[in-house]
C-alpha cells in the first residue's frame, strides 16, 4: 500500500476535527485533495455546487444552521477568487468557515504562470485571522490544526493555500528538531461570563428601569428560554435584529418583531419610548432606529469586546456568552410588578399584526395585469409553515416581507446574508440547510434579480441531490416583478429619483418552467386566491418545488417610520415622472399616506 499523500492527510485531519461535509467545485489546482476525498470513500461528503461563490455561501449557512465549522474548497486562480463574496458573508456574520484553495506548483510561483494569483494577498482581509500557504509536507499538520482551531474559537474565516504539486507528495510528520511545529486536534469552548461586580452594575441599571427594551440578535439564538425568563422579570419588550429573527417566537405579545429599515412599528416605538436598553448578541448597524443617545441607560452583552458600545453608548458592557451571562444575571434581577409598559407594548404589537394583515390583503383592481401584492405571499405562508421549518431569504424587497410578515414559531430556524446583505444567498443557504437537517422542511424566499444573478443554476444542485434527503420538502418562492425592486424604491425614497428603467428593469423569465425542465415541480401563481393553495401543494409535494409568483412591483417596502426628508424625496420622484407613476401613487395612497400624514417623525 502506497504511503498517504498530503491530500490524504488533510482529509483525515479534517475528519478528526469533526468535518463531515465540504462544499465546492473541482479543478486541477486542487485535484490532489479531491483524489484523497475519493479514496476516503465517503468519510467526508463532497457537495458539488454550480459555482464557487455559492459553495462559500453554503459553508457559511452550514455554520449558521449547525454551529459547526463550515468548509468550502476550490481550485486555483478563478476558483479561489470566486469564493471571496461568500467568505465575506461568513466573516461579516461571525461564522467559522475554512476555505481550502489550490495554487500552482511551487516552482512556478512568481513566474506569471497561468492561474497564478497572489492568494495570500487576496484572502488577507476576508481570512485575516489565519491565511497561510503550505510549502512542505511536514508543515501541513499544524496549518490544518491552526486554521480549524482559529476559525471555530474566534468565529472567523480562515484559509489554507495548497500548491498542486504539494498535495500529491507523500505526507511526512514534522521531525523532532528545532524549527518544527507539533500540533494536535481538539477544542472545547470556555464558559465566558463577566465578573460579579459587573453583573451587579448591570442589574442595578436594569432594576431601576421602568420601561426596558431588549434587542436580541444572532448571538442570543441559543438563549431562548433564559431570555424569556429575563424579559418576563423585567416586564420588557423584545425587538429582534434580522439575524436574530428566530430567537423568540412571534406569538409572544411582547415580542415586537424586526428592527430597522425592514423592521416594525412596535419595535420603532419600543426603542423611542424606553428608558433602559439591553442589547444582547447583536451588531445591528443602524443607530437611528435605537434610542436617542442619552434617552436610555444602556447595558450590552456580547462575546466579542469589539462589538461593545459600538452602536449605542452603554453604561455597562458585559463580555460573555449570551446564555451564560443571562443565567448569571437572573438571580440579581428583581421582578417588576408594574405591567403598564408590557400592556402598552402588547397593544402596539397586536395593532401591528392587524395592520400587516390588512396590508397583505390589499390587491390592485388590475392585479391580473400588475401582479399580486407580494406581502400576501409570506402572510399566507405564516399560517401554513410547519413549526420545524427552516427559512432563508435573499436580500432585496423579499427581505422586507420575510422580516415583517413571517411569524416565527418555536423550533423554526431562519437566516439570510446579514452584514454583507448580498444578493444570491437564499438558495445556497437553503441547500446547506437541507443537507444539515434533511428531514426538516426548508423554504427559500427569493427575488427575481437574485434568481437571475446566480440562484437559477443552484436549482440544478437541488435536482442533483434531493433524492438523498430524508424529506423532499424544499421550496423556493420567486417574486417575479421584472424589477430590481428594493433599489428602485431606494432611488425613489432616498435619492428623490424616479425609477431608472435601464438599470432596474430585468427580463421576465418563466422560472416555474425551468424548474419543471430539470425535474422539480413548478407552480405559477398569478392571483392572490391561489397563494394559499400553492403553499399547501408545495409542502405536500414529493419533489422540491419552485413557486413563481407574478408580483406587483409597486407595493412599497415601507420602513417603520418615514422622515420628512424621505417624504420630500419621494414626492420629487412623482413630480419628475416615474415610469410606474400611476400604480405607485395608488399603492402609496393605500399603504403610506394613511399612516404617514397624521404625523411624521423627523
Amino acid at each position: 500500500m502506497s504511503k498517504p499523500t498530503v491530500g490524504d492527510f488533510i482529509v483525515d485531519r479534517l475528519y478528526a476535527w469533526g468535518v463531515r461535509r465540504i462544499y465546492g467545485y473541482p479543478g486541477d489546482g486542487i485535484n490532489g485533495v479531491f483524489g484523497a476525498l475519493n479514496r476516503a470513500e465517503g468519510k467526508i461528503e463532497f457537495i458539488q455546487a454550480r459555482h464557487e461563490e455559492m459553495a462559500a455561501f453554503m459553508a457559511s449557512a452550514h455554520a449558521k444552521f449547525t454551529g459547526e465549522l463550515g468548509v468550502c474548497i476550490a481550485t486555483s486562480g478563478p476558483g479561489a477568487s470566486h469564493l471571496v463574496t461568500g467568505l465575506y458573508d461568513a466573516r461579516m456574520d461571525h461564522m467559522p468557515v475554512l476555505a481550502l484553495v489550490g495554487q500552482q506548483a511551487r516552482a512556478s510561483l512568481g513566474g506569471h504562470y497561468q492561474q497564478e494569483l497572489d492568494l495570500s494577498s487576496l484572502f488577507k482581509d476576508v481570512a485575516g485571522a489565519f491565511v497561510q500557504q503550505a510549502v512542505v509536507p511536514a508543515q501541513v499538520r499544524h496549518l490544518v490544526d491552526r486554521a480549524v482551531r482559529t476559525a471555530i474559537s474566534e468565529r472567523k474565516v480562515t484559509a489554507l493555500i495548497l500548491p498542486n504539486d504539494l498535495q500529491d507528495l507523500p505526507y511526512e510528520a514534522p521531525a523532532r528538531k528545532h524549527g518544527t511545529v507539533h500540533s494536535g486536534v481538539g477544542y472545547q469552548p470556555s464558559r465566558v461570563v463577566p465578573f460579579d461586580a459587573d453583573l451587579r452594575r448591570a442589574a442595578e441599571i436594569l432594576n431601576a428601569g421602568k420601561k426596558v427594551a431588549i434587542l436580541a440578535g444572532a448571538g442570543a439564538l441559543g438563549a431562548r428560554e433564559d431570555l424569556i425568563v429575563l424579559a418576563n422579570k423585567l416586564s420588557a419588550g423584545v425587538a429582534k435584529a434580522l439575524l436574530g429573527k428566530a430567537v423568540l417566537p412571534d406569538d409572544l405579545p411582547w415580542v415586537t418583531g424586526s428592527i430597522g429599515l425592514l423592521g416594525t412599528e412596535p419595535s420603532d416605538h419600543l426603542m423611542a419610548e424606553c428608558d433602559t436598553f439591553l442589547m444582547i448578541g447583536s451588531g445591528f448597524p443602524y443607530a437611528e432606529f435605537l434610542p436617542k443617545e442619552g434617552a436610555a441607560r444602556g447595558v450590552q452583552i456580547d462575546l466579542k469586546a469589539d462589538m461593545l458600545s459600538l452602536r449605542y453608548p452603554m453604561e455597562v458592557n458585559l463580555v460573555g456568552d449570551s446564555g451564560e451571562t443571562i443565567r448569571a444575571l437572573l438571580p440579581l434581577i428583581q421582578q417588576k410588578d408594574d405591567q403598564s409598559w408590557r400592556k402598552k407594548i402588547s397593544g402596539w404589537t397586536a395593532k401591528w399584526w392587524s395592520t400587516l394583515e390588512k396590508r397583505a390583503l390589499v390587491e390592485s383592481k388590475d392585479s391580473a395585469k400588475t401582479g399580486i401584492n407580494p406581502q400576501r405571499t409570506v402572510f399566507e405562508l405564516s399560517s401554513r409553515i410547519p413549526s420545524n421549518a427552516i427559512v432563508t431569504s435573499d436580500s432585496g424587497s423579499c427581505a422586507n416581507w420575510y422580516a415583517r410578515d413571517l411569524k416565527v414559531q418555536t423550533g423554526m430556524m431562519c437566516s439570510l446574508s446579514g452584514g454583507l446583505a448580498s444578493m444570491g444567498a437564499a438558495v445556497p443557504y437553503a441547500i446547506a440547510a437541507k443537507f444539515a437537517h434533511s428531514s426538516r422542511p426548508v423554504v427559500a424566499l427569493v427575488g427575481d434579480g437574485a434568481m437571475q444573478m446566480n440562484n437559477m443554476a443552484e436549482l440544478i444542485t437541488v435536482a442533483k441531490y434531493y433524492k438523498q434527503w430524508a424529506s423532499p420538502q424544499w421550496i423556493c418562492m420567486v417574486l417575479n416583478n421584472a424589477d430590481l425592486n428594493q433599489v428602485t424604491w431606494e432611488q425613489r425614497v432616498m435619492e428623490g429619483d424616479p425609477k431608472f428603467s435601464a438599470s432596474q428593469d430585468i427580463p421576465s423569465v418563466p422560472y416555474h418552467q425551468f424548474a419543471e425542465m430539470i425535474g422539480l415541480k413548478g407552480i405559477y401563481v398569478d392571483s392572490a386566491e391561489k397563494m394559499g393553495t400553492a403553499w399547501e401543494a408545495a409542502f405536500a409535494s414529493h419533489v422540491p418545488v419552485l413557486i413563481e409568483v407574478k408580483a406587483d412591483p409597486s407595493v412599497p417596502p415601507l420602513p417603520p417610520h418615514i422622515t420628512l426628508q424621505q417624504a420630500k424625496a419621494f414626492a420629487t420622484t412623482l413630480f419628475e415622472g416615474d415610469p410606474n407613476e400611476g400604480s405607485v401613487i395608488v399603492e402609496t395612497a393605500k399603504q403610506v399616506l394613511s399612516s404617514v400624514l397624521p404625523g411624521h417623525r423627523d
